[in-house]
Order: C-alpha cells, then sequence, then structure tokens
C-alpha cells in the first residue's frame, strides 16, 4: 500500500486554529475571504483533511498574510 492509500495519520498537523486566534479572525470571516465552506474549512482545522487543493491553500495563505509552512507543519 503506498503512503497516499494509508488510513492512518497523515503526519501533517493543521496550525489553522493558532493563525486565526493570532489574527482574530473567525473561521466564518475566513471561509467569507477564500470561498471555501465553513465545514471544510473545519475538517482541515481538525486535521481530517485527506486532500487540500494548492488553490485552495494559497487562498487561505493570501487571507491570513502567511505560508504554506506557516500553515502546515508536521505532526
Amino acid at each position: 500500500m503506498s503512503p497516499a492509500e494509508d488510513e492512518g495519520p497523515s503526519g501533517i498537523h493543521c496550525r489553522l486554529d493558532e493563525l486565526l486566534a493570532d489574527r482574530g479572525m473567525t473561521l466564518t470571516r475566513l471561509s467569507e475571504l477564500v470561498g471555501v465552506s465553513v465545514v471544510n474549512l473545519s475538517v482541515l482545522k481538525n486535521d481530517r483533511a485527506r486532500a487540500v487543493r494548492f488553490s485552495t491553500l494559497a487562498a487561505i495563505c493570501r487571507a491570513l498574510d502567511c505560508e504554506v509552512g506557516d500553515l502546515l507543519a508536521r505532526a
């Protein structure tokens, strides 16, 4: 089985909660800015996402004025 097919944890942690708190922004406001549903952002925030589009990562990083490395870290 390849790593992409593995059902276990990805070893990647999303720091969205921390970045939102640092900026005083809500998940709802981020959703409005990036055009992604609150539900989908919540899945990402809670480390339950199995995939994320590069365009979504770019939009989140633009809205939060951060780099991808600030948003995603090794778990």
